[in-house]
């Protein structure tokens, strides 16, 4: 799995930036890629740590789970997972079973991040876990699209469960909207970028 990092020499934040971890769901990697282009090291306050693409074989497969049938945001050892029946929510047959998921707690525990943007789609809403609300409202308001703090069903074993609410770090889960042409996207979400590399503190 890709983790690509960019820091200046002195930094105050950092910030994690997730993309793809439902294979149907690219746009995360096209947005993060399209600002990796423009990125420079010298332009930036924070510490950002991307994984542009942390489900692969979704991707290639256009599925929303991972090679062994996994939703890998129903995989994380939440207080509430639970064995559910094999269907495109299937959570594992245990939590933390999946590769993805391993190297994500791995990768966390390593790089500690202040702030974790995971992006899916196709919602068009900012969701928020733990103590994120300051920074939903802030992306909701350069993105233009509504802060929502339930997503409205249930998400068992769930990353933002696992590290907003359980673990207390601010998640915002950037749900972007289907069907809309990538450069459309990219004009409506560079500004998040620009904000988490140069004014979030």
């Amino acid at each position: 799995m890709e983790v690509i990092e960019k820091k200046p020499e002195k930094y105050q934040k950092t910030v994690l930036i997730l993309g793809v971890m439902h294979g149907e769901e690219p746009q995360g990697e096209m947005l993060i890629r399209k600002y990796l282009e423009i990125c420079r090291e010298e332009d930036i306050k924070n510490r950002l740590v991307f994984v542009p693409c942390i489900n692969e074989y979704g991707k290639v497969h256009n599925i929303r789970q991972n090679k062994n049938g996994v939703d890998l945001n129903r995989n994380y050892p939440t207080q509430n997972w639970k064995l559910t029946e094999k269907n495109e929510y299937f959570g594992g047959e245990s939590p933390a079973s999946e590769e993805e998921t391993k190297f994500l707690i791995d990768l966390i525990e390593k790089v500690r991040p202040d702030f974790i943007l995971t992006i899916h789609a196709p919602f068009k809403v900012v969701n928020y876990d733990g103590p994120a609300k300051k920074e939903a409202e802030k992306i909701a308001e350069l993105t233009g699209y509504p802060v929502q703090k339930d997503i409205g069903y249930p998400t068992l074993g769930s990353f933002g469960t696992y590290y907003g609410v359980e673990k207390g770090m601010p998640v915002v889960t950037l749900e972007l909207p289907e069907n809309t042409p990538e450069n459309e996207l990219w004009l409506q979400n560079a500004s998040v970028f620009e904000f988490l590399a140069k004014n979030y503190s």
